[in-house]
């Protein structure tokens, strides 16, 4: 974002946990960015900070089957690293994506440093007058069972986008499962605000 000439705007897209770095860039760059797109992501503001949101969305957290948390700071402080089983990916994640893209998910899964709430406080202080200055689409998976529905919509009532859509049939991985849809919603996005 830096390195983009004063006079180019982009339109920034964030998926799952790629709404934080999309929040960050609205905030740190809002002139930069015609619009960002929220597909089944997390989604901070200026009135619903990371901490809430982050509380939030593990209060609703269900059963993680082979998914682990890791404890390098002993196990009566939070987690540091958390992985995705294969058999929840394949079951709440990639479950209507295509067999091929849930086995290379599988080859290139990594573990997710947890960084503490007041350390992404630090960094994500969101603003009106920035990040609110920014046109936001939020997408929603209907079938994504990672960030359920309930949750994004709560968030949602609570960040409000200038638009929200849908897209029928996905699983949180809609560039997988619905990619035809998703590529169409991403077009008429960057006809309206582009």
């Amino acid at each position: 974002m830096v390195a983009l000439p004063s006079h180019e705007r982009v339109i920034l897209v964030g998926h799952s946990l790629g709404g934080l770095a999309i929040s960050y860039a609205m905030e740190r760059f809002p002139e930069k960015i015609s619009a960002a797109v929220f597909v089944t992501t997390l989604m901070p503001g200026p009135t619903l900070n990371i901490s809430n949101l982050n509380q939030e969305s593990f209060r609703r957290r269900e059963f993680i089957l082979d998914s682990r948390y890791t404890y390098d700071d002993g196990p009566s402080n939070p987690p540091t690293t958390f992985i995705l089983g294969p058999l929840y990916s394949a079951t709440n994640v990639f479950q209507f994506s295509p067999i091929e893209d849930l086995a290379l998910a599988m080859l290139l899964l990594r573990l997710l440093r947890l960084y503490s709430d007041e350390d992404m406080s630090k960094v994500l202080m969101l603003s009106g007058k920035r990040y609110g200055s920014v046109d936001w689409v939020f997408v929603i998976c209907d079938e994504d069972k990672l960030v359920k529905k309930d949750f994004l919509r709560w968030m949602v009532e609570k960040n409000l986008p200038n638009e929200v859509v849908e897209i029928t049939g996905s699983d949180h991985m809609a560039m997988m499962s619905k990619p035809v849809e998703l590529s169409v919603h991403l077009r008429c996005i960057a006809d309206k605000y582009y």
